[in-house]
């Protein structure tokens, strides 16, 4: 019996995203299956399971096939649990999926083509149970556009909005007025939390000879000092400052003042870091949008406007 499902999936550089989950973008590659108890996806002769390492940043994630896997968990998971999927149905997916804005009008078809895959009835064996799937369309849409549908008519009513998305590897922006995307005013900056990660561990090693971890700058970030010398913490508390100025200079140099646009901060990044985006000066109203779920969310809103012919 053919059944249909729709799971948006976002493609993060340090997470993915669908509706209900989220789970690091990284993938081991097994010969055999592994260990009992361990979650993994069998396809095409082949045994994944996920990883804590994550896959190195890539902007057009077509070029790495490992994202096709994650793509498949994504939706795995999502099948989990669906007590109305038998062993025997072939499950039409529909993929709503989501770009930079900056690179959206450069990969969207690309990547249309690629998370489809010819739309050919796929096995998969997730954990022990069997499905057959059937990507039957994946539609993309503009990153950011999508997590600030999810305020609904709040964001229409603003004449000047700007999303910033603090990810992993970048940060992108997107100016919106009265909730239409501006794409004159879009960029992607390589400034996102691991570059500062980087910057901190390094500089700590350099000055006090310490290794950090990326798990101990999170902790020095939320508030969690007890643990780390007072020195450090002031380091990189002091680097973690200056990273969020310099990413606010940075738009406002690209033409967009955050003290007279409303900001909407998205993602994982902007969340770790709202309490030093609070303590700077470059702000006038803003708001967070805390759900990390939130692109994925939005790209099954816009999916759904999109059958509807809206």
């Amino acid at each position: 019996m053919i059944k249909t499902l729709r799971v948006p999936v976002d493609h993060g550089n340090r997470n993915m995203k669908t509706s209900h989950f989220i789970f690091t973008s990284g993938l081991n590659i097994l010969d055999k299956k592994p260990a009992r108890g361990e979650q993994y996806l069998q396809y095409e002769g082949k045994y994944y399971t996920l990883s804590e390492q994550r896959i190195p940043y890539q902007r057009d994630k077509t070029l790495d096939f490992r994202f096709f896997i994650l793509t498949l968990f994504a939706v795995a998971m999502e099948l989990e649990g669906k007590t109305q999927i038998q062993p025997e149905d072939v499950v039409q997916i529909q993929l709503p999926i989501g770009l930079p804005p900056k690179h959206f009008s450069e990969l969207y078809e690309k990547y249309e083509v690629f998370f489809r895959a010819e739309g050919k009835v796929l096995d998969l064996n997730f954990n022990g149970r069997i499905y057959h799937i059937c990507i039957k369309e994946a539609r993309a849409f503009v990153q950011d556009f999508a997590a600030m549908m999810t305020l609904g008519q709040e964001i229409t009513d603003v004449p000047k909005a700007v999303g910033i998305d603090i990810g992993g590897f970048t940060t992108d922006y997107l100016l919106m007025r009265k909730g239409r995307p501006d794409m004159g005013f879009c960029d992607s900056l390589e400034k996102g939390v691991i570059t500062m990660y980087n910057q901190i561990i390094s500089s700590v090693n350099s000055e006090y000879d310490m290794l950090l971890e990326e798990a101990d700058i999170d902790s020095i970030i939320e508030g969690k000092t007890q643990y780390y010398e007072e020195v450090v913490v002031r380091m990189a508390e002091n680097m973690v400052q200056d990273f969020v100025t310099d990413l606010l200079n940075s738009i406002r140099e690209r033409g967009i003042d955050t003290r007279s646009a409303y900001t909407v901060f998205i993602g994982g990044g902007s969340v770790l870091l709202k309490r030093f985006l609070e303590k700077s000066d470059r702000l006038g109203r803003y708001q967070f949008i805390e759900d990390l779920k939130a692109n994925a969310r939005g790209y099954d809103l816009l999916y759904r406007a999109y059958e509807n012919g809206m």
